[in-house]
């Protein structure tokens, strides 16, 4: 019997169209990319760590390193970010591996677009990505990033050229919370030392409403927000102490008098007694030392009442209005209205004094910034550059570090040098107490103060120009 096979392919192939070719080649060159396209439009979840950033500015109460400068290197300028979009509620820092225009939703927080980069910005070996979402500048934006923490999350990134959904975020849903920049004060409530102006929401502005009500100029509640009440309160003041000063701002003035008329708040009035022919010899001295303060009474303090004293008083009365001649019931006499109106004026010329000493160690502080002679950044051990020979020097001054064995590392010597410093200083209780052997605020707010009175006493001794 004789089988025929029927073979799967002739010997001789059947030519293709050359147009059927074409297209099959376009198509082998184009699968590949339709692949890679499909993919990258398509969203992924992603595991993720997220922090957040803001922008520092100058004059803010506290730095989370410390100071300006410090805060600047790990924040960036805070102006725009890495492509050039100025910063904005909604845009995020993210690694290098995602393109600036990527989207990502974060369940529960808000939708992102990413236009920044950082050095910590990367994507860690467990797996999960780093974040940092900017939410605000200064002392607001800085509250509202500590109080944000840090925070895992599954999100989902939406790739730029897919599909991708609107922003969506805003910073009225994460809270500023005020209290968390205190411990990070280095100079104290001062308020020379910040910049504070209407809309400015911080520490800061809660520190000058507390000040204000404290001399009776505020009696609202203390919100934090520099608003119509705080600037109205603060025209108020200005215009109580003579200072052709604005009120939409603190100014380095209103900040000294603000500061001088809080510490005199609790004074006892200079005459507490009528002062007259029957008063005792220690009240008329009294009344003699303070119209000369004032630069009414020109006699001797002897306790004596005469006539020249008699003609201090009056002319202290005629100059408050209380009076128009001698012949006026009271006139040259201290009662109860001449009392109150000495006690103003007495307390005005001391807060004025206090005022102008307050400007000058401001100034004295600044100038020492400027030349780069005062700390500004918080340190610890592994620290290294040009703020650790500083502190090296300040410590080598005070006796606490050998001078010739600076070199602008932090390591263990300069770690039991700051720990005795703290200790002689009673800043801790021992090298197990919490800050121990490391530069933080009280021991910043410390060595600064310090050089500040240092370099006071020099300009009052030899002028200015001695720094």
């Amino acid at each position: 019997m004789h089988i025929t096979h029927t073979p799967l392919h002739h010997t001789r192939h059947a030519r293709l169209p050359r147009h059927l070719k074409a297209l099959i080649a376009a198509l082998v060159l184009i699968a590949p990319v339709m692949a890679a396209g499909v993919s990258n439009d398509l969203p992924r979840e992603q595991e993720f760590i997220i922090t957040a950033y803001y922008s520092p500015k100058p004059g803010q109460c506290c730095y989370v390193k410390g100071g300006y400068r410090a805060d600047k290197i790990l924040n960036g300028e805070g102006m725009r970010g890495a492509d050039g979009t100025a910063v904005y509620p909604g845009m995020i820092a993210a690694p290098s591996s995602y393109a600036f225009g990527t989207v990502v939703a974060l369940p529960g927080i808000g939708r992102f677009t990413v236009h920044d980069r950082g050095g910590a910005i990367t994507e860690l070996s467990d797996g999960a990505h780093r974040l940092d979402i900017w939410v605000g500048e200064g002392e607001e934006g800085l509250a509202r990033a500590l109080a944000f923490g840090v925070r895992r999350v599954r999100g989902t990134v939406y790739e730029k050229g897919g599909f991708q959904p609107k922003e969506r975020f805003s910073l009225e849903s994460f809270p500023a919370v005020l209290d968390r920049l205190e411990p990070f004060l280095v100079r104290g409530q001062d308020l020379l030392s910040v910049q504070v102006k209407n809309g400015d929401r911080g520490l800061s502005v809660e520190t000058l409403q507390r000040s204000l009500k404290q001399v009776g100029f505020f009696d609202h509640v203390v919100t934090g927000l520099f608003g119509t009440v705080t600037q109205e309160s603060l025209a108020r003041f200005n215009d109580a102490y003579g200072l052709a000063e604005p009120a939409d701002h603190l100014s380095e003035r209103s900040a000294a008098y603000i500061t001088a008329a809080v510490r005199r708040v609790e004074a006892k009035p200079p005459v507490i007694r009528n002062v007259d022919k029957s008063a005792q010899s220690s009240v008329i001295r009294t009344a003699q030392r303070t119209l000369r303060f004032l630069g009414f009474y020109k006699g001797r303090t002897d306790g004596v009442y005469d006539d020249m004293l008699a003609d201090a008083i009056l002319t202290f009365q005629q100059k408050q209005q209380l009076v128009g001649t001698a012949q006026d019931p009271g006139a040259g006499r201290i009662g109860p209205l001449t009392r109150g109106k000495l006690k103003t004026e007495w307390n005005q010329k001391l807060v004025d004094d206090l005022a102008d000493r307050l400007m000058i160690l401001h100034r004295v502080e600044v100038l020492l910034d400027e030349r780069g002679k005062n700390l500004d950044q918080f340190l610890s051990e592994g620290d290294s550059g040009k703020q650790v020979t500083l502190l090296q020097r300040l410590l080598a001054d005070r006796g606490y570090f050998p001078r010739e064995k600076l070199n602008g590392y932090f390591g263990p010597q300069t770690k039991e040098s700051v720990l005795r410093y703290q200790m002689d200083r009673d800043l801790v209780a021992s090298e197990v107490s919490t800050g121990a052997g490391v530069v933080g605020p009280q021991t910043l707010k410390n060595l600064r103060g310090e050089e500040r009175y240092d370099a006071y006493q020099l300009v009052r001794s030899e002028g200015w120009r001695a720094l």
